[in-house]
């Protein structure tokens, strides 16, 4: 086989060919047609760029001197329009002053000849054209490919996002809901017995007693449940034979609610001493209500307050209505990361935070930061199937902000370290990952931020270090 068969290779392309003087454009083409290529041909500006606005063509063969619309007007032209702007110019005229020249290649044109030209040198140069085209479009094509690559990537991210945040979102959401649902209910059982109250004729003293319980009954609706469900149990037993023993009706359904308030015994002893018959039992309505309408309340007030938090770390997260390049708290960013996440880390993760005190804000993209946070952590949180110690570090080195995530996994085998940050390459099972996550991550960081991004595995430790500058120069979208 000869090894130079494919350099030897030429290229035809759709040339168009501009002149005025119609003999000349018709050698032009003829000696283009005989070289392989297909041509039309334009006797002047005005036709030459009506056709390349609906016609695709690899090369343009202009003139300079024509009448209407000179070929440094065509230039002009073309260089303001994006579609054409790219279709590379050789400048075929007599004009060979070379002021005319330099004129021409600053307005774009990628080469000139002068006329009378040599057939041999026009093809040289039309092959160099259209290998410059040729290569343009396959640098677009790539460009284009990497941009739907990097959108998949981000909407694969999204995708994996979304989900924890649907179900993060629906367990407040669900608490709302339900304590909206008992507060109808534990609002009118808490009036009844209010309306028995004060029908029941008690003394200053059993109020002043009454008002001392209401403090207690809403501090205690303040503290979870902590009791074991044996315990539980226990107690409820305990407290339903004394309410029966008492001749209070209905024990079995007060049992429950008097031991979530820490209501033993004892302290049914004393208010049996301080309140008799009919009171007691009004009293213990009055006390479950209460306590019941605390609790709603403050279940309504955790759950709508945990969907704040998800909103404003969504809102944060994402950085909307703010400018691509801001002054960005690491912190904030690693932490509504995490928040984002947490579905995933509660299964089994422990999160250890060494945040340094002192650590200043950096100009940066908000946003992007957040996509690599959310890759490295998704990833070793994948590393440990779920279970292990993650650790987030930061530190200010000048220049340099440091951010260092860490997990105790099965650590990465040497001998594919160097390939971590390659396009496509990933060590997940077909289907779970496309391998760009850490080359975009890799991107942002050193190209976006002028920073750095290594990192370091062994046996039970992979640690990720990125450095980032305080100021971005890099203004690149």
């Amino acid at each position: 086989m000869d090894m130079n068969s494919d350099a030897n290779n030429t290229s035809v392309g759709h040339i168009l060919v501009v002149d005025d003087y119609a003999l000349n454009r018709l050698k032009l083409a003829r000696i283009l047609e005989q070289q392989g290529h297909t041509t039309t041909i334009a006797g002047n500006g005005i036709e030459a760029l009506a056709l390349m606005r609906t016609t695709a063509f690899d090369v343009v063969l202009l003139d300079i001197v024509m009448p209407e619309m000179d070929g440094y007007q065509v230039l002009e032209q073309m260089n303001a329009n994006s579609g054409l702007r790219d279709i590379p110019v050789i400048v075929i005229s007599a004009v060979d002053d070379i002021d005319s020249v330099v004129r021409c290649i600053e307005m774009g044109a990628v080469d000139y000849l002068p006329k009378p030209y040599n057939p041999t040198v026009l093809n040289a140069r039309v092959q160099t054209s259209l290998q410059r085209k040729k290569l343009r479009d396959l640098e677009r094509s790539y460009l284009q490919q990497e941009i739907m690559l990097r959108q998949s990537e981000k909407l694969a991210t999204l995708g994996k996002l979304s989900a924890g945040m649907a179900h993060e979102l629906n367990n407040p959401v669900a608490a709302v809901l339900r304590g909206a649902q008992h507060l109808s209910e534990a609002s009118e059982r808490q009036l009844a017995a209010h309306f028995k109250l004060d029908r029941a004729g008690l003394s200053e003293h059993q109020i002043a007693l009454l008002e001392s319980l209401d403090r207690e009954i809403r501090d205690e609706a303040t503290k979870p449940g902590e009791l074991n469900a044996l315990i539980r149990l226990d107690k409820e037993s305990e407290i339903e034979a004394w309410l029966e023993q008492a001749a209070i009706d209905n024990g079995w359904d007060l049992a429950p609610s008097l031991v979530n308030m820490s209501f033993d015994t004892d302290r049914l002893n004393m208010l049996a001493e301080c309140f008799d018959g009919n009171q007691l039992e009004f009293v213990l309505n009055w006390a479950i209500g209460r306590y019941t309408l605390a609790s709603v309340l403050r279940e309504i007030a955790e759950g709508s307050g945990r969907v704040a938090e998800i909103v404003r770390a969504l809102k944060t997260f994402t950085y909307l209505d703010q400018a691509p390049i801001q002054n960005v708290d690491i912190h904030e960013g690693l932490d509504n990361t995490l928040i984002m996440l947490r579905n995933k880390l509660k299964q089994g993760v422990s999160v250890h935070r060494a945040y340094s005190a002192d650590l200043p804000l950096i100009e940066a993209r908000g946003t992007e930061l957040n996509q690599v946070w959310t890759n490295i952590i998704d990833n070793a949180v994948d590393a440990m199937n779920g279970h292990g110690e993650l650790y987030l570090r930061t530190r200010w080195e000048a220049p340099w902000v440091v951010v260092e995530i860490e997990d105790n996994g099965p650590g990465i085998p040497e001998s594919i370290q160097g390939r971590l940050f390659d396009p496509f390459y990933t060590t997940k099972a077909p289907g779970e990952g496309t391998g760009l996550g850490l080359n975009i991550s890799h991107n942002i960081i050193v190209q976006k931020h002028g920073g750095s991004i290594t990192v370091d595995s062994q046996p039970d430790s992979t640690c990720f270090q990125i450095k980032l500058p305080l100021a971005n120069s890099r203004t690149e979208e």
